[in-house]
């Protein structure tokens, strides 16, 4: 290292900027540009109150088809809700805290059902039908639909989601991005179709 060199570093040991005498001295190196998969569109990133339109229109898909498969899940094997007043919300609670079996089968086939739903709807089509209805889509953060991969981690978010007692469902409607948890952890958005 030659004397001249210190001079040449900035206060905290960077290079300080160049100068004529150093600009002569530098050789200049290659600089491989970023790779690009194409210029990407402009996108309108779906909000909170069309992507809870979309999921009701899902809910409104899922649940009857859950609560067919539950009844007759409960009727095959036997299980049935104990007596009880079952307009009151103490009622369920207490089924729900001790584990009944009818509710918990009820829950693993919503959660199973919901979970099959939105994987091979986002997987083939890239959207659910009620994204379809309100003209959103799924696209990963390179403005593609999303690979298996991304839709397997989007339904695990979605999961982690319902664990967060739905706040990583809520989160879409505080994040800059639009994007709720599912969506962080598998790296897609929810854009308006054109």
């Amino acid at each position: 290292m030659s004397e001249a060199e210190p001079a040449i570093l900035g206060a905290v040991g960077a290079p300080a900027p160049p100068t004529a005498d150093t600009a002569r001295e530098a050789t200049p190196r290659p600089v491989r540009p970023a790779t690009r998969r194409g210029d990407a569109p402009t996108v309108y990133v779906a909000g909170f109150w069309h992507r809870l339109a979309a999921g009701a229109v899902d809910a409104g898909i899922v649940l009857p088809v859950a609560l067919l498969l539950t009844l007759l899940t409960n009727l095959i094997a036997g299980i049935h809700l104990p007596p009880g007043k079952i307009s009151q919300p103490e009622f369920w609670l207490d089924l729900v805290l001790t584990s009944d079996p009818a509710v918990v089968t009820a829950i693993v086939i919503v959660l199973a059902v919901a979970s099959i739903y939105g994987f091979v709807f986002t997987a083939t089509a890239g959207q659910t039908l009620g994204m379809r209805v309100l003209k959103l889509r799924v696209i990963d953060v390179y403005g593609d639909p999303p690979s298996y991969l991304r839709v397997g981690l989007r339904t695990a978010g979605y999961l982690a989601g319902l664990a967060t007692l739905l706040l990583g469902f809520v989160w879409i409607g505080f994040d800059a991005e639009k994007r709720g948890l599912h969506d962080w952890i598998a790296g897609t958005y929810v854009i308006r179709a054109t």
